[in-house]
């Protein structure tokens, strides 16, 4: 049987040249599922990537009791100062907390090229923040100077919008700030400005805090920094790492984007199974003569199936190889963004990753699989007299 499958197969595949035009429809209509399936995909393994590399399980974020974001939350100077006295938080070189009371606000942006603007973080941070992400370093100009309006932007922010090269002024809420360098982190922090937390609070007329992030001491670190807090009257907080924070900030895009991905792949999919099985019908038409010989030689079913089976899978598997590569060629690595928890712009770029193309390829495969059995079994019911009568 094993080589009666191998001469089958091997003779419908030397005669896939004379059918191109049919095999195309596989290969084409699959490459597009696979193509549109892995884009879809990539753009929220890129967003939830590029949010979840800026939150670590060695930090701590502290926010007001209640709050999802750190747009909504709210903590006053003196509760910002107990935050940090809290147990469990460890000490710097100084002998003081590590750790940062920050302030977020909305500045607006304009893309370049368009006229519309669009909301920008801007993260006020004391000089701890810096020690609390290692990961960031400025890469272009210096540092902004504590009690200046200055301020630092990211890469994500110099490479999507315009007027923040440095040396330029921004004009934010009625005053003047002058961008004097830009930093890289890797993470959703380039979507971001950085100034002197005490600066943005004098100017825009905040008197807190967002947010506190705390350095954990130790493994149990977390848990002692909750209960200290949470057996503490003057304050009333919700705290999690960093890493358990910004996981939560993409579940709701990725679930949006999962859903989106499943539908448009299914109405796809759809169309390319019909067209799968347009064509491997069409394939067993064209090999009915062949076919009918083949059995009348004494070739059972089971290598017509086989052969039929194998053909419409090596179609598939050649059009969801297409659509992988295009889906690498034109979108991975591309920056774009989109709008993030607190209402504003995070800079992103879709990741195509090995896991989405082998899933992609699944899909390929399977559809493969369902377009390609019914002719297949319609070959091996091929009354051998009739179809050599036919043929």
């Amino acid at each position: 049987m094993l080589k009666q499958t191998i001469a089958m197969t091997a003779l419908g595949l030397r005669s896939v040249p004379e059918r191109w035009g049919p095999s195309l429809v596989i290969i084409v209509g699959l490459a597009g599922v696979v193509a549109v399936f892995t884009a879809l995909l990539a753009m929220a393994e890129g967003f939830r990537s590029t949010l979840e590399s800026a939150g670590r399980a060695d930090v701590a974020l502290v926010l007001r009791g209640g709050s999802s974001a750190e747009l909504n939350s709210g903590l006053s100077r003196d509760q910002g100062e107990i935050i940090k006295q809290a147990p469990g938080v460890l000490t710097g070189p100084d002998g003081r907390p590590l750790a940062s009371a920050e302030m977020i606000v909305i500045a607006e942006l304009f893309k370049t090229g368009e006229q519309t603007g669009s909301n920008i973080t801007v993260r006020g941070v004391e000089p701890a923040a810096f020690a609390l992400r290692p990961q960031l370093r400025i890469v272009e100009g210096r540092g902004f100077q504590p009690g200046l309006r200055e301020l630092i932007v990211g890469k994500g922010i110099t490479g999507q919008f315009q007027g923040v090269a440095i040396g330029e002024t921004l004009r934010m809420r009625g005053s003047d700030w002058t961008v004097v360098g830009s930093f890289q982190s890797g993470d959703a922090y380039e979507s971001e400005l950085w100034t002197d937390v005490e600066v943005a609070q004098t100017t825009f007329n905040r008197r807190g805090y967002s947010s506190v992030r705390l350095a954990l001491d130790g493994a149990a670190g977390l848990q002692t920094v909750t209960d200290g807090l949470a057996a503490d009257p003057r304050v009333n907080v919700d705290v999690e790492t960093e890493q358990q924070y910004y996981s939560g900030q993409t579940r709701q895009f990725r679930a949006t984007i999962g859903i989106l991905a499943g539908v448009v792949t299914a109405i796809m999919a759809l169309g390319a199974t019909f067209a799968a099985l347009n064509t491997m019908y069409a394939a067993v038409g064209a090999r009915t003569r062949e076919i009918a010989t083949l059995r009348a030689l004494g070739f059972g079913g089971t290598p017509v199936v086989l052969s039929v089976m194998i053909e419409s899978l090596l179609l598939a598997l050649a059009g969801g190889v297409v659509g992988a590569v295009l889906a690498f060629v034109l979108f991975n690595n591309m920056a774009v963004s989109t709008l993030g928890s607190n209402f504003t712009q995070v800079v992103f770029r879709f990741a195509v990753t090995p896991e989405l193309v082998q899933r992609g390829l699944v899909i390929a495969l399977a559809i493969g699989m369902v377009g390609g059995l019914l002719p297949a079994v319609r070959a091996a019911r091929l009354p051998v007299t009739a179809a050599l009568r036919a043929a």
